[in-house]
């Protein structure tokens, strides 16, 4: 860029001397037979434009240091001798190249249409014509080169008018007269040094690095609110839930961004999931270890009746204490059955299997205490195997006949892929009271008669297991409950 701003600077500068050349050669009347090659295109004169033609045609700068390769030094001037009538005109210019040298800091050099120096304050009546771009210009084409240039002094320091660059920018242009050539302003000028351009711009270079340093803080400070904030804050939530803070489950103040957001929401509803499971869990080794405790208890205290009463126990109360022993131990091991069930239950996979209604009562055996009749839509299929469709349905059955039911009603819809199925009985009912609790591990009123309170847990957690629910519906007889499942 700053060899093209001086390649631009140059022809700027040549073209204002060539138009006062074109107007004194004019002056001199010098013939048509002195002037150089004639100039490609439709006749011109530089006094009204430096390139030939009607039209304004400016001279775009071309040099690109990445493209172009950089020349050796400019060749030595070698011996001739000017036109005397060109070699006057040159002698006038003189004093304005001079004068515009000390202003802009560029050589120049007038050259005659043979490229003999006629103006300048080197090489005056020596021929530059064997050089590239004098040559070029000779011919009636604008040229420029970069060559190479070799400093005879030391590098200035950045406050000098030096430019002090190893490489130097020239510029020819012909000058037109009559449609021909003239001469040629040859020009030169050492391009700015990166450095000391900076350092000439230095007032707006440090306004541009305070403006980024701003910018980089500000960028920095959103930063630290948007992301950096938020994560420490979550991060400080998940110590103080680790520690036992239930408190610390809740939404963050200042999430930031979006996805900060979502991240955050995703850790407080996992952390607020593993909480419940936990509690879950709590509740459920305090519920067993209060029903294993009963029957554990009963059995010691009569394994220890029976030890130490020896022969003063009769046979009637040692046969008494062996059968309550042998109660609890069948309560114990009902108890672990069901508690493999529900384990087995909560863990299930889905195996994709289907199943109807019929199908699954066609596997429970025959229970005398109740009837169960099928009502409509007892063939719809059902997104489960007949053997876990058997186990809901045997759960409530039995449910049914320990409660005083002499009849089973089942039937079922489907709708939008969902099937409702309702088993409904004729037995004593659930009182409002026990509503709530039905689904609670180890909760019945059925104790005494062999209850475990696990049966509808099971049923629950199949059909959680099977993209389903249950829900006990209201009945104006006996008791009500309604599945819903997925159809096949």
């Amino acid at each position: 860029q700053l060899i093209r701003q001086t390649e631009a600077e140059l022809i700027a500068q040549g073209a204002a001397i060539a138009a006062i050349y074109a107007q004194d050669v004019r002056d001199a009347g010098i013939a048509a037979d002195k002037l150089g090659a004639p100039m490609p295109g439709p006749g011109g004169d530089s006094s009204r434009s430096v390139n030939p033609g009607p039209l304004y045609k400016p001279i775009e700068p071309q040099l690109d240091l990445a493209s172009d390769y950089v020349l050796p030094t400019r060749p030595a001037a070698i011996a001739a001798t000017a036109d005397p009538a060109f070699a006057a005109i040159g002698a006038r210019l003189s004093g304005i190249l001079d004068a515009t040298q000390k202003t802009t800091l560029a050589g120049f050099r007038l050259l005659d249409p043979r490229g003999v120096v006629i103006a300048g304050r080197g090489e005056v009546g020596q021929s530059l014509s064997e050089v590239e771009e004098v040559r070029t210009a000779l011919a009636g084409h604008y040229a420029s080169a970069l060559r190479l240039r070799i400093p005879d002094q030391p590098t200035p320091p950045l406050y000098s008018v030096s430019r002090g660059t190893k490489v130097r920018v020239f510029v020819a242009l012909p000058v037109a007269v009559g449609g021909q050539v003239a001469g040629v302003v040859y020009v030169s000028r050492t391009p700015n040094n990166i450095i000391k351009h900076l350092y000439g711009e230095r007032g707006k270079v440090t306004l541009a690095a305070i403006a980024i340093l701003g910018g980089t803080l500000l960028i920095g400070l959103i930063f630290l609110r948007t992301v950096s904030r938020p994560i420490y804050a979550l991060i400080d939530r998940t110590e103080r839930i680790a520690a036992g803070d239930r408190a610390a489950i809740r939404p963050l103040d200042h999430h930031g961004t979006r996805e900060m957001a979502e991240l955050s929401a995703a850790f407080l509803d996992m952390a607020e999931k593993l909480q419940a499971r936990s509690d879950s869990i709590q509740t459920f080794a305090t519920h067993v270890s209060h029903e294993l405790k009963s029957p554990l208890t009963a059995i010691q205290g009569a394994a220890e009746l029976l030890r130490d009463s020896g022969a003063a126990m009769d046979d009637e109360e040692r046969r008494r204490f062996s059968n309550n022993i042998v109660t609890d131990a069948g309560r114990l091991n009902l108890l672990v059955r069901r508690l493999l069930d529900l384990a087995k239950a909560e863990n299930l996979a889905p195996s994709g299997e289907s199943t109807s209604i019929g199908a699954a009562l066609a596997l429970l055996p025959v229970d005398n205490r109740l009837a169960v009749r099928i009502g409509a839509g007892g063939d719809i299929r059902l997104r489960i195997s007949a053997e876990n469709a058997a186990i809901v349905l045997a759960n409530l059955i039995d449910n049914s006949a320990r409660h005083g039911a002499t009849q089973v009603w089942v039937s079922a819809t489907s709708a939008d892929g969902k099937a409702s199925i309702l088993v409904s009985d004729d037995g004593a009912g659930i009182s409002p009271s026990n509503r709530a609790r039905i689904f609670e591990p180890f909760f019945t009123t059925r104790r005494e008669q062999g209850g475990t309170g696990m049966g509808l847990g099971i049923v629950l957690a199949l059909l959680k297991a099977h993209d389903g629910m249950i829900a006990l519906v209201d009945s104006e007889r006996g008791t009500r409950f309604e599945i819903i499942l997925p159809v096949a």
